[in-house]
């Protein structure tokens, strides 16, 4: 909430909304180590997450192990981009696994888990073919 001052006696109150209230989509609504909570529901674990669909329990060990196998039932969802949150702290994978998805026209992004949530949520919001992959302990 931003106050603005417009006088000595009389003030302003003005409420900015940077996301919609609700959606169809899956959104990402709140995020602590080790769980998301897409909607109302709190998700433990790894997690893969598109507007459309929800995939629990995603079979991973550490980041910087993750192969093109791993993100097989991301890239049967189709999209245009993968980011892959890495927990707490950024942590690189292989980075021939950039070029292995950039040859099936499929870009990925790497980042820490809080900041993979919140970029998850912009693109699911700008309509785009959006998934993340959440390495969640």
């Amino acid at each position: 909430m931003f106050i603005i001052d417009v006088g000595i006696t009389q003030k302003l109150e003005l409420t900015l909304k940077l996301t919609l209230d609700s959606t169809a989509a899956n959104v990402i609504s709140a995020w602590e180590n080790g769980t998301v909570r897409v909607g109302d529901t709190w998700y433990p674990g790894h997690l893969i997450l598109t507007p459309e669909t929800i995939i629990k329990n995603w079979q991973v060990t550490r980041p910087e192990n993750l192969q093109l196998s791993h993100l097989e039932p991301v890239i049967s969802l189709d999209p245009e981009i993968i980011i892959v949150g890495t927990g707490m702290q950024l942590i690189f994978p292989n980075t021939r696994l950039t070029k292995l998805l950039a040859e099936k026209k499929i870009g990925l992004e790497i980042m820490d888990t809080p900041a993979a949530c919140r970029t998850y949520n912009v693109l699911v919001h700008e309509g785009r073919r959006v998934a993340v992959a959440l390495f969640n302990k």
